[in-house]
């Protein structure tokens, strides 16, 4: 089944060009099925190279799902244009009235400040709200997962002393867990931040359980007993270039990077790179989907 997307939306033609199933709306209107309803707070720099990621991902199922891009009103980035944020995104005044059966909150590049000094941080307590009111289940990822922790629960970031880079090995902590159904013993997942979750009180929360953690990297991903909250620390949905782009930006400006950890690039070339985190990505979201997501929410979306 397809992903629902408008067709003038760039992820549509990049996606329908790798063979991805990706469907327009007007002829989504005419099949009889409800589709998945996914909101999707983009909080990132690049919008659209991350809107496309996670629709990638989203689409790697045989469920029908609707997307709905959302940004913040208090604070509008410069890197995106406006008219592509005009054109295929809401605020949350414009969706603050309806259900999702999901939703993912994306990361944002403002891990160095205080949540409180973050320019749209009290419309993100609201959305925070919104969420877990109006959602069924839902997926924080890195800043986002770390901001959701302290907003619902109090558990505060620290810093690292140098930024968390590149390819990490992880291993399951439970003995099952859906959202890990179909993976390695051993799996790789991405890291690009600059702070970690108190992990302790983590550990250490009733309505908390760790799903996966690395030596090296911490825990990766967590989840919320009630199966409503899944924190991602890590950036499972990045493309194949994402953290050669970021190394490279990072140098250009001048700033102290080392190459990504984990063998990403093959030999220490910067033109060949190693993708061994891919499977594991759409495994983890195609589980999100269908276990936790479709076969939970309840069909008339309104009893959420």
């Amino acid at each position: 089944m397809p992903i629902i997307i408008p067709k003038a939306i760039p992820a549509f033609k990049i996606l329908k060009d790798e063979n991805v199933f990706v469907m327009g709306k007007q002829r989504a209107k005419k099949q009889d099925i409800r589709p998945i309803e996914i909101g999707i707070l983009n909080l990132m720099p690049t919008k659209i190279e991350t809107e496309t990621q996670l629709m990638r991902l989203l689409a790697n199922s045989p469920l029908q799902v609707n997307i709905t891009l959302v940004t913040t009103a208090s604070y509008t980035g410069k890197t995106t244009p406006r008219e592509h944020l005009e054109k295929f995104y809401k605020t949350f005044d414009e969706i603050k009235d309806r259900k999702f059966d999901g939703f993912i909150l994306t990361g944002a590049p403002v891990e160095n400040l205080e949540y409180d000094e973050v320019f749209y941080w009290e419309e993100l307590g609201e959305i925070f709200d919104f969420i877990k009111n109006n959602v069924t289940s839902a997926i924080y990822i890195c800043w986002g997962a770390q901001a959701a922790l302290y907003h619902f629960l109090g558990i505060p970031k620290i810093p690292l002393e140098e930024k968390l880079f590149g390819l990490f090995k992880n291993q399951a902590q439970v003995n099952y867990d859906p959202l890990l159904k179909g993976l390695d013993d051993n799996f790789i997942i991405p890291h690009s931040r600059h702070t970690r979750i108190d992990e302790d009180a983590v550990r250490a929360h009733k309505k908390l359980v760790v799903l996966a953690e690395g030596k090296e990297c911490g825990i990766s991903i967590a989840k919320s007993k009630d199966d409503k909250m899944f924190f991602f620390f890590g950036h499972s949905e990045y493309g194949r270039e994402t953290l050669k782009n970021e190394y490279l930006r990072d140098k250009n400006k001048g700033l102290k990077i080392a190459p990504p950890a984990g063998g990403y690039f093959v030999d220490g070339d910067v033109n060949k790179i190693n993708v061994s985190w891919n499977s594991t990505a759409n495994l983890l979201f195609y589980n999100w989907l269908n276990y936790y997501v479709y076969q939970i929410t309840p069909y008339d979306i309104e009893q959420i």
